[in-house]
């Protein structure tokens, strides 16, 4: 038995070197012992010492990249993980595309379980002043991440807060910014960070009086704040007194409303503000992304697989919106990659639209079915799902700015219009939005699939198409009607 031992816990370069070594040897996986920092080896293992020349091939590009994310994660296996599937992936690379494949499976949501942690750093790291003899102002930060994800995140607060010289402190490593570089130490422990701020009584002025009692509810409900930060958050001591007041503060809210009515503009800000939302940590496709895997807005993430972000460039002139993803893309975490996927692709190609050129993503985020055996059976969301993905689709489209947005099916015509809508009176002409988006409505590619006999299915797929060809046209800036 072969023994590797590495020097670091999430240093996707040596684990790289490493497995070169053990397959240019033609060692399998079966034969390798993964070592993290500070393991010993066992009676009858040997430490790494191998010569070998057999090629060692290439791999595809996702694979790097799921590695590089899924080697952060803090289950002891990883390492093992990954070298069995590169293994395995030398010999069959479609396995990177094989959703139902078990290691990849497994790769994938670690890969996720990352992102979320990536993100709740962004989201509830609070930093504490420290002022020194000389008068100079630095800060520090405690927290305890659940992967090993320092390394990825600190760029973000180096790129946030690069006029500040501050410290984040976890217990596996520690990151420093003096003002122009970044740097990494050992890790330490909560005593290490003062208890005591300067500022700390402003922010805590600041969060109660910008508290709204008429969500605490349904911030409670989503767990937009876990509980388990909160002992590292100097705001969340006020949470307990606030909930004290808060039956009546509602109620002096709503005895406030019924008299004087709010205005037009209060009323459009308190509907699109979301709940406990860090917007600031959602400033990219990438923040946002992370956000959505981590989302518990409504019931459907607990059977899910996965959060299904959508896909495509950030400067995507059309916009694709459907209903939810379905089977294949809950395991894949792509949308539209199962056969509604074929058919849009199909119908796409035929009207000339460059499949390249548009973003693709759903009005809900994650699958909800029904099994039935082995099978799971699509569901079609309800309105109060709808309803809780619909600020996360918003912040897609803020960050795409598309110039063309295309309702794929009744739940997504839902999503966007904020009302019921019937495709036979709403397709065939585009919608202008408030911002000046032109929104067209047509049928979801699944429809087509159900369509039981040959002339109808060829009627519908001519009425899809001909909806395609108009979204063309308004992407090349003509009015898309007629």
């Amino acid at each position: 038995m072969q023994v590797v031992q590495l020097q670091a816990l999430n240093d996707f370069g040596e684990w790289r070197d490493k497995a070169r070594a053990l397959l240019a040897a033609g060692v399998g996986p079966e034969a390798v012992s993964w070592r993290e920092p500070g393991g010993a080896a066992g009676l009858f293992e040997d430490a790494m010492q191998l010569h070998g020349n057999r090629p060692v091939g290439a791999v595809p590009p996702a694979f790097i990249e799921l590695a590089r994310q899924a080697i952060l994660h803090a289950d002891p296996e990883r390492f093992a993980l990954l070298y069995r599937f590169l293994w395995r992936l030398l010999g069959d690379r479609g396995l990177i595309e094989t959703a139902s494949d078990p290691d990849l499976s497994r790769l994938t949501r670690m890969a996720s379980a990352v992102r979320r942690d990536s993100h709740k750093m962004k989201a509830f790291v609070r930093f504490k002043a420290i002022v020194d003899d000389s008068g100079l102002e630095r800060f520090a930060a405690w927290f305890e991440p659940e992967h090993y994800t320092l390394e990825a995140t600190a760029p973000f607060f180096a790129r946030r807060f690069d006029g500040m010289i501050w410290a984040i402190v976890t217990p596996y490593r520690s990151a420093y910014w003096d003002g122009e570089s970044l740097a990494f130490g050992p890790g330490g422990q909560k005593s290490d960070v003062p208890q005591d701020d300067a500022v700390e009584g402003d922010w805590k002025t600041y969060f109660g009086s910008i508290f709204n009692p008429a969500r605490l509810k349904v911030a409670m409900m989503k767990s937009e704040m876990p509980v388990k930060y909160w002992r590292n958050l100097p705001e969340a001591e006020l949470i307990a007194p606030l909930i004290r007041g808060a039956r009546e503060m509602e109620a002096a809210m709503i005895e406030r409303a019924t008299t004087q009515p709010p205005s037009r503009h209060v009323r459009h800000r308190e509907r699109a503000a979301p709940v406990a939302a860090d917007e600031h940590a959602m400033a990219s496709l990438g923040d946002l992304r992370a956000a959505v895997e981590g989302c518990q807005r409504c019931p459907l993430y607990e059977q899910a697989t996965q959060a299904v972000f959508g896909e495509g460039p950030e400067t995507a002139e059309v916009m694709f919106v459907g209903e939810q993803p379905g089977d294949q893309e809950d395991l894949a975490g792509k949308p539209f990659i199962g056969p509604a996927g074929q058919v849009l692709d199909a119908a796409l190609a035929k009207s000339g639209i460059d499949r390249g050129r548009v973003y693709v993503t759903n009005a809900v985020k994650h699958f909800k079915f029904e099994p039935r055996g082995k099978r799971r059976i699509h569901q079609r969301p309800d309105g109060g799902e709808i309803q809780a993905c619909k600020f996360w689709l918003e912040h897609e489209i803020g960050l795409i700015k598309p110039k063309v947005i295309v309702a794929l099916g009744a739940t997504a015509a839902q999503s966007l219009l904020g009302r019921a809508v019937t495709i036979g009176k709403a397709r065939g002409a585009p919608i202008p939005l408030d911002d000046g988006t032109l929104l067209f409505v047509t049928n979801h590619p699944s429809y087509l699939l159900r369509i039981p006999d040959a002339a109808g299915k060829a009627r519908e797929q001519a009425k899809f198409e001909a909806d395609l060809t108009a979204v063309r046209a308004a992407m090349a800036g003509g009015s898309g009607g007629g």
